[in-house]
């Protein structure tokens, strides 16, 4: 028995890595090629995208894995069944269980693995990813001066540069305008040549310009005689035969945004956190919700003094002193009343949005508290679908195998994401929502391992072929015969 269980379980793990590496991967890109149009033309280190990447492949772990399970099993069993491995195994009197136990030791192992990977690294991981790519999509295009093209990008800065050389930094016919001033004045400086570089450590952008000229915008006060327009504004021109120009790129280096912003997100907890998140706020909506009444009676101390003394009550029952009202003081008491009952309707409503927005928070993390464990638990019931499934189909590679894991995880997603968008919106409480998946998983996976135990032929491809060409026999054949009795009688 040894020996049969490292045979399979070294037939198994292969298939097992290179499915979840290749899953992850896949994931990877489709976040990449959403989010690309954020990331280039930024001028990023390498470095800046691998760690962004390093942090999303730890949030894809847990979705990789069930599907790398799913796959690796159905593989394995579908070339065990093609080769008759399977049926020699049987037929020696090992179950079907028996030949199931080391994968199975190992999908608890992977699914335990998954449960730490999803409640310790995944938190953390969604909240790096999150922070840095926040501060990549804030982040400031790249330096780039083309010829012929105003640049705004610095601040307080345009520059129009008419031609550059091959070297990139001899630059002709300049024109730089400076609003840095006060009151919207502009300096514009003109050069018909000059040289441009950075610094080494890429701080600042030196502009060495020469022969050029400098307009600046000038005012001047003048007398009270002119109230309309009090100050004068004229324009100074000067000349230079070499001038050094500085500019700060300060605001083109990445700024990292404090991770504190974050991490009370529900995707950001682990299990103890998410517990202690939703205690906090189930107890504030009861709080409050309690407190309504409270507070509408103390809102009501302005309408009626004697309202909190409850001694008139066993003395008198009525609270209006008759008295003959005209029709103005009628009108007033009516239209004071209605003005207290908007007043009260107006704070039954905030109060109704505000916890309705309250409760829907509650859900949220309480439905990343259940997808922590539904996932750890799609890996064991994935793998009792997958593996009976290619003990019945006996149909090993990688096409049918491909085809029908696909087939199962997209139900699985579907299946999920209904559920959790009923618990989103309320409709079903977040426990059914975020399990319904798995329990349609639980009923498949049991009906599979029964029907795999029995021998069963249902989801045999060549069986069904054969009845498929039996079928179009008989056809032919009761065709033939019709023609047959058709020509006779003629």
């Amino acid at each position: 028995m040894k020996k049969i269980d490292s045979f399979i379980f070294k037939n198994y793990i292969g298939p097992f890595f290179m499915t979840f590496f290749v899953v992850v991967f896949v994931f990877l890109m489709q976040f990449f090629w959403k989010y690309v149009d954020d990331m280039v033309g930024k001028g990023l280190e390498i470095s800046v995208l691998l760690q962004l990447l390093a942090y999303m492949s730890f949030t894809f772990f847990p979705m990789a894995l069930p599907l790398a399970i799913l796959l690796s099993s159905l593989m394995l069993f579908g070339n065990l069944g093609e080769r008759y491995e399977l049926t020699a195994l049987k037929s020696a009197g090992i179950p079907l269980y028996r030949i199931m136990m080391p994968l199975i030791i190992f999908t608890i192992f992977c699914a335990i693995g998954g449960f730490f990977v999803a409640n310790n690294l995944v938190p953390v991981a969604n909240l790096k990813a999150k922070t840095l790519l926040s501060d990549i999509r804030q982040q400031k295009p790249a330096l780039s001066i083309d010829e012929g093209v105003f640049y705004n990008e610095i601040d307080n800065y345009i520059i129009r540069i008419g031609k550059k050389e091959k070297d990139n930094q001899t630059i002709h016919d300049v024109l730089i305008y400076d609003h840095s001033r006060m009151n919207n004045y502009t300096t514009l400086t003109y050069a018909k040549k000059g040289k441009m570089f950075m610094t080494k450590d890429k701080h600042y952008l030196i502009f060495n310009l020469q022969d050029g000229y400098i307009y600046d915008e000038n005012f001047r006060y003048t007398e009270e005689r002119n109230k309309k327009q009090p100050y004068e504004i004229s324009l100074l021109r000067g000349t230079f035969k070499e001038q050094l120009m500085k500019f700060d790129l300060s605001s083109f280096a990445m700024k990292r945004t404090d991770e504190d912003l974050y991490k009370d997100s529900y995707e950001m907890l682990s299990v103890s956190q998410l517990d202690t998140m939703i205690d906090t706020l189930r107890y504030k909506i009861l709080a409050g919700k309690s407190g309504i009444g409270e507070r509408l009676l103390s809102s009501m101390k302005n309408y009626h003094k004697n309202l909190n003394d409850t001694t008139l009550l066993a003395v008198n029952q009525s609270f209006v002193v008759n008295k003959n009202f005209t029709a103005a003081d009628s009108l007033s008491i009516s239209q004071y009343a209605l003005q207290m009952a908007r007043e009260h309707k107006g704070i039954l409503d905030f109060n109704y949005m505000d916890y309705n927005s309250q409760e829907r928070m509650l859900w949220r993390y309480e439905i990343e508290w259940h997808r922590k464990y539904a996932l750890a638990a799609a890996c064991l019931l994935l793998f009792f679908i997958g593996a009976p499934l290619g003990a019945i189909i006996r149909k090993g590679g990688i096409g049918i195998p491909l085809t029908t894991c696909i087939l199962i995880f997209v139900l699985y997603w579907v299946t999920s994401t209904i559920g959790e968008r009923m618990s989103r919106l309320g409709v079903v409480s977040t426990t059914y929502g975020m399990w319904i998946a798995s329990a349609l998983l639980f009923v498949l996976g049991a009906f599979l391992v029964y029907k795999a135990s029995k021998e069963s032929r249902l989801l045999d491809i060549e069986i069904w072929r054969r009845q498929w060409y039996k079928i179009k026999n008989i056809s032919f054949l009761k065709k033939n015969k019709k023609n047959e009795s058709f020509t006779n009688m003629q």
